[in-house]
């Protein structure tokens, strides 16, 4: 084992020397001088760079251009999704039998504990950090952020953070076995993590330890930002919510991330060299629940915060209204930041602590509903009497508001300490947390995406298929995770890789068909993101330049905000600079519904064009 860690030692020395020399043969580090509001577009936007710019690789690779690393972090953010998707696809396929049907205990084990960090860590606050990144200072009117090198450095954490993370698949094989993939959870739990003798472990807690670093960098990058880039008509009281809750979320995570980053290093001391700060005789098992959980119930807002201002932002272009409420879903953000500090412990309440702990943690872990609930009918009372038009990135955001509400109320339900004792380690948390991890957070993702898309690819996606990504999605999700729910009503404790003697009390034909239900659910689920990636994908590839910077008519309801306004001008400067404005190369405007030819008037709503009258009927 010393040998073995003594290569790793060398290989990974030999990794950084080749860094560094490749570092040192870069010799343009100069920032980008930005173009009207928010900098110059890259060379596919617009049709021109800016001449600072190198081309190929090399731009990508020392880029300090917000919209730049924006791409940079959606991109990795969808690698992860694409990973950590599969590893979940493989785990339902495994669990549709009582046995197990694919693979051994051990490596589902692995593939649970990569999942689970692979989509919260590597795809949930990389998503949000690319729109953040991108958007931010366009909808502040920015030039750039507060310290665009910083923000490059915190990107660059990211892919040796995740290669770390993923490391025991690769080398398991490549050693023989000595080298394997951590089977923690995602939790770490001590003793379990302090005492796997295997250097995967190790490795991922290292990885953990650079995202939570990026993490912290570019927290750091967005409260400088926003405080002091501002435009000048940019004041708190007209800030927009989505920067709201990018401001919020930041501070969250300038508390939150380095309490895990000092856990994983006592944990790692622990592990090497000898220390004892969890050990089981001295209550170490307690410490390690509390320090994560401190992290981690303010991990979920960070995740969950700015989806909900993306979907605060989206519902009312689409409504044809401005949003309801508009201070009192900034006040309940910033509520919901305060008080996610002061709920952790409901993770614990069946680990014997005092009664009186558990009421008061129950009592501020009921109160931090009320924030979210306030949103959430902030949201409908915004749709109501509005003029709806239901396009993808408005169906995503209904998709969110009904997911929302269902995991939103199950977790009310596991905050009462009683249910909790019945329901704590069962399929009813895991159903619970991934309606607001899947049903939420990914659905405004995908809203953000469909939304955002005339911007960062100048083109327009095949709505037709847009649609189908969301129903697919929507009855995929629910089949799911309501399934999981039931299991847990059932008893089916959650992290076993087969379950055949696992659950007393109820048949295990119902339980092996609610598994494969889950399971059916995942699949439909699966061919919805097919559906994303082959739309997303090829309608930047084929689809034409879309020449107007209004793509979704916000103008005629006043609703357009500052992204689009700096679109509109990208494009009239491309004009100017020699663009071409050819009516009919903009009248094949689009087959956007997978190769139909449609007139301008049918398409005038962009992805909308049914307008469904307000909720009363009115038209």
């Amino acid at each position: 084992m010393a040998g073995e860690q003594l290569l790793l030692t060398a290989l990974m020395g030999v990794l950084l020397v080749a860094i560094v020399a490749l570092l040192t043969r870069i010799e343009d580090w100069r920032s980008y001088t930005p173009l009207a509001g928010g900098g110059a577009g890259h060379a596919g936007e617009s049709g021109y760079a800016h001449s600072e710019k190198p081309g190929g690789i090399m731009r990508w690779l020392t880029t300090v251009d917000h919209k730049d690393i924006g791409m940079l972090y959606g991109t990795y953010a969808i690698i992860a999704l694409v990973v950590g998707g599969l590893m979940a696809f493989l785990m339902r396929i495994h669990l549709t039998s009582p046995e197990g049907a694919l693979f051994s205990n051990s490596f589902y084990n692995a593939l649970l504990t990569s999942h689970g960090i692979t989509l919260l860590f590597l795809f949930g606050t990389p998503i949000i950090a690319a729109f953040a990144n991108y958007f931010v200072p366009l909808l502040i009117g920015a030039d750039d952020m507060a310290f665009p090198r910083i923000n490059a450095i915190a990107f660059w954490l990211l892919p040796p953070g995740a290669l770390l993370i993923w490391a025991g698949f690769f080398l398991e094989p490549l050693t023989g076995g000595a080298v394997e993939a951590a089977q923690t959870s995602w939790t770490m739990y001590t003793p379990l993590s302090a005492e796997q003798a295997t250097a995967g472990v190790d490795l991922m807690l290292l990885g953990l330890h650079l995202t939570g670093v990026s993490a912290t960098m570019g927290a750091i990058n967005f409260i400088a930002t926003i405080f002091t880039e501002r435009g000048d008509d940019v004041s708190w009281a007209n800030l927009d919510i989505f920067s709201w809750t990018i401001l919020t979320q930041s501070a969250l995570i300038l508390f939150a991330f380095p309490l895990l980053g000092s856990a994983l290093v006592m944990l790692l001391m622990d592990r090497n060299l000898g220390t004892m700060f969890f050990a089981v005789e001295n209550g170490g098992t307690m410490l390690w629940q509390h320090l994560f959980w401190f992290f981690g119930h303010p991990e979920v807002y960070i995740l969950v915060l700015p989806p909900m201002g993306l979907i605060s932002l989206i519902i009312p272009k689409f409504s044809g209204r401005k949003l309801f409420g508009f201070k009192f879903v900034v006040y309940s953000t910033l509520a919901i930041g305060v008080l996610s500090f002061g709920v952790w412990a409901h993770h614990m309440f069946s680990t014997g602590m005092d009664p009186r702990l558990r009421a008061s943690f129950m009592a501020v872990s009921l109160a931090i509903a009320v924030p979210s609930a306030v949103k959430t009918f902030n949201w409908i009372t915004t749709m109501w009497n509005g003029k709806i038009r239901l396009t993808t990135p408005m169906l995503f955001c209904i998709g969110f508001v009904a997911n929302f509400i269902i995991g939103g109320i199950t977790g009310v339900f596991l905050a009462a300490v009683p249910v909790d004792e019945v329901l704590h380690d069962t399929y009813y948390v895991v159903g619970h947390f991934h309606y607001i991890v899947m049903g939420a957070i990914a659905f405004a993702a995908f809203a953000g995406i469909y939304y955002w898309y005339p911007i960062f690819t100048g083109k327009m996606y095949q709505r037709k298929l847009g649609k189908w990504h969301f129903w697919l999605s929507m009855v995929g999700t629910n089949v799911t995770f309501f399934a999981m729910l039931v299991l847990g009503y059932l008893g089916m404790t959650r992290r076993y890789a087969t379950y055949e003697l696992t659950v007393a009390g109820a048949p295990l034909d119902l339980i092996t068909l609610f598994h494969q239900t889950a399971s059916v659910g995942a699949l439909i689920l699966f061919a919805g993101q097919l559906i994303f990636f082959w739309n997303f994908i090829s309608s930047w590839l084929e689809a034409p330049e879309l020449d107007d910077g209004d793509p979704w008519n916000l103008k005629e309801s006043g609703m357009i905000d500052k992204e689009f306004q700096w679109h509109d001008d990208r494009i009239t400067t491309a004009v100017t600079d020699g663009g071409s404005t050819d009516e009919n190369e903009a009248s094949s405007d689009l087959r956007s519904d997978g190769g139909e030819e449609v007139t301008a008037d049918d398409e005038a709503a962009t992805d909308g064009d049914e307008s469904t009258g307000s909720v009363d009927g009115e038209a």
